[in-house]
């Protein structure tokens, strides 16, 4: 049996402020909760409206309600499984060629989508700006579908970070060299900025080199989505 104050805490998982304050965070559904649990992150618990088979000892699995799971959801229409798990310690090893640098990206779809493409691309590493959205924010780990346990998603202040580099730093503009006839070298920085604001000033005066992704259709369309033009030059660094 469940009881009141631990769904109390399951609920204020939903702020950055109290998954930072127990270092826990919340998945829903099923594919995503597995993907968790087969991965090194720790269970905390696992929630559901009907059994589930899962690799965790049969402890830390609480069938519970669905009026339970309402309260405890981010879903306007939860899907009956709802799992509970530590944060990892960070890691500040590189391991990947390539780091991708978010700066202030600000939709937990686009952060979440962003990171399932660096899974998908070979490029563990990623460095986002301190208002960069949280990687554990509910809607981003949706968007992920568990490539969070692959990916190393580090917070830090980019001015710094960039400064100390010795590798190339590319950032992204609407004016800067055709990404299709640039030869991009084995190792380096790709920076992608804000929605609505492109990449910081201060941030773009430490890029070293400036790419565009040409536009072929009319001008009617401004930029693209910072999640499609991500996939874009992941393809393009792996080709």
């Amino acid at each position: 049996m469940v009881v009141k104050s631990e769904l109390k805490l399951i609920k204020s998982l939903q702020q950055k402020k109290y998954r930072n304050e127990h270092g826990l965070f919340v998945v829903e559904g099923k594919k995503s909760i597995e993907e968790v649990v087969n991965s090194n992150f720790r269970c905390y618990g696992i929630y559901v409206t009907e059994p589930l088979e899962v690799n965790v000892t049969k402890d830390k699995v609480n069938l519970i309600s669905r009026k339970e799971l309402a309260q405890i959801s981010s879903l306007k229409n939860p899907n009956g499984f709802l799992g509970v798990f530590y944060i990892p310690e960070k890691i500040n090893e590189f391991q990947s060629d390539w780091i991708m640098v978010l700066d202030g990206v600000q939709d937990p779809g686009n952060l979440g989508t962003i990171i399932r493409l660096c899974d998908w691309f070979g490029v563990v590493d990623i460095v986002c700006s301190t208002d960069t959205v949280d990687c554990y924010n509910p809607k981003v780990l949706q968007a992920t579908m568990g490539s969070i346990t692959r990916v190393n998603v580090q917070y830090k202040p980019l001015d710094a970070f960039l400064k100390s580099t010795q590798l190339p730093i590319y950032g992204t503009f609407m004016n800067g060299d055709n990404v299709n006839t640039t030869q991009l070298p084995e190792k380096g920085i790709m920076v992608m900025g804000n929605e609505g604001k492109g990449v910081s000033d201060a941030i773009a005066k430490l890029c070293t080199h400036r790419l565009t992704i040409p536009q072929y259709g009319g001008e009617t369309t401004e930029s693209l989505n910072v999640a499609s033009a991500t996939a874009i030059l992941l393809h393009e660094i792996r080709k």
